[in-house]
């Protein structure tokens, strides 16, 4: 795997996300890594992100998969003139396939199922310990310029 993650390619004016802003040190600081044709990114959830004893909580999950789902849109609509377009959420979709133990690594696999000039659709799978627990499919719109922040 490519030893850079999208999420560092951020200027610091929108790097300030909870689930992968490399700036926001109490989040979760989501690492999305280019992967061959897709991207991938890895996760160890803590005792807090706990559901009932033993399983992750699925909120956690859908977090997970919105945030690599925005960087790997980012990743697929780069360009020469814009190397790190930021993208936004419009649609966010988690199936739960099992439940996600809480303990293991989680590994997020991402591919592109679609892309246009406004928006990226982006298809997440969830694994813990080679398991499939959770699928996502995020639909990624260009982040307006009105959302970055006024310095």
């Amino acid at each position: 795997m490519a030893e850079t993650a999208i999420q560092s390619t951020y200027p610091d004016d929108v790097a300030h996300c909870y689930g992968c802003g490399r700036l926001n040190e109490a989040g979760h600081q989501l690492q999305s890594i280019p992967n061959g044709e897709g991207t991938q990114a890895r996760f160890t959830p803590r005792p807090e992100h706990t559901a009932i004893p033993g399983y992750v909580y699925g909120g956690l999950i859908a977090s997970l998969i919105d945030c690599h789902g925005t960087g790997t849109a980012s990743w697929a609509a780069r360009t020469a003139d814009d190397p790190a377009p930021r993208f936004v959420t419009g649609t966010l979709e988690v199936k739960y396939v099992a439940p996600t133990p809480l303990g293991p690594e989680l590994v997020l696999d991402a591919t592109v199922a679609e892309k246009s000039a406004r928006k990226v659709v982006v298809e997440v799978t969830v694994k813990a310990e080679g398991t499939v627990t959770a699928k996502g499919r995020v639909v990624a719109v260009r982040m307006p310029d009105s959302m970055i922040a006024k310095s």
